[in-house]
């Protein structure tokens, strides 16, 4: 990433893109330095404790495991993948449509910031990109899938957002579209930012918005709440001095 907050090696689509917004704006500075101590140890407890059950679950499983079982285990890999991506959906239209930086829900200002700087999260280390997917807990084959998937979504999210310097494995995953692929994420970015919210595969976005689920379900808040969808991120969004 450069002083600008772009990344080299880009093609020429690729580049507009990533100018649209970036480190120079000020909301996105603002967003940033409230990144806080406190929050950086929550993140650390966290990921020491997922991924300490993530490893002790694993060997379980490794060692009830049987031939008689794959079709099962399959079964819960596919159906663990697809609910990840979705509630991957879920948790991002929620943090990006509704509440604000001010109310104490920690996870809300990285989604702010992320859109005025899609870049920032290429330059977050391991504990910053994954410590608030780490609080699920592994239970069977299913919940390991949905645990290892739910756990790696903001990791997936990452790397559909960097444009050099992946490692093969992770591009050929996401030219398989067995993880979210960079150009399908590029369409949530275009503004206000009010589709394809699932960033965990992304397979449920398509149906997702051809069912409307997304609008209707903001159509049902604001008609109970009165409160209007995006209506922060949009303040955020304007936020250029």
């Amino acid at each position: 990433v450069d002083e600008s907050g772009q990344q080299p090696g880009l093609d020429e689509d690729e580049a507009a893109y990533c100018r649209r917004w970036g480190t120079q704006h000020a909301g996105a500075r603002e967003l940033a330095a409230l990144y806080s101590p406190g929050k950086r140890f929550q993140e650390w407890c966290c990921v020491v404790v997922c991924f300490s059950l993530i490893a002790h679950n694993l060997v379980h499983l490794l060692l009830l495991a049987r031939w008689e079982h794959t079709p099962l285990v399959m079964l819960g890999v596919v159906t663990g993948a697809l609910i990840a991506d979705f509630l991957s959906g879920l948790v991002h239209w929620g943090a990006d449509t509704w509440g604000s930086v001010e109310l104490p829900i920690a996870f809300i200002r990285p989604f702010r910031e992320h859109h005025i700087d899609p870049t920032a999260i290429t330059r977050h280390d391991f504990i910053e990109t994954n410590g608030d997917n780490c609080l699920l807990y592994p239970w069977e084959c299913f919940v390991f899938c949905l645990t290892i998937f739910g756990t790696f979504t903001n990791q997936i999210h990452k790397w559909s957002h960097t444009y050099f310097g992946l490692p093969c494995w992770v591009i050929l995953l996401q030219d398989w579209h067995i993880i979210l692929p960079r150009k399908h994420h590029r369409i949530h970015h275009v503004s206000p930012h009010e589709t394809y919210f699932c960033i965990t595969t992304g397979w449920l976005n398509y149906p997702l918005e051809k069912m409307g689920f997304w609008r209707r379900l903001e159509d049902l808040i604001q008609g109970l709440t009165g409160e209007k969808p995006r209506a922060d991120d949009m303040k955020w969004a304007q936020k250029i001095k």
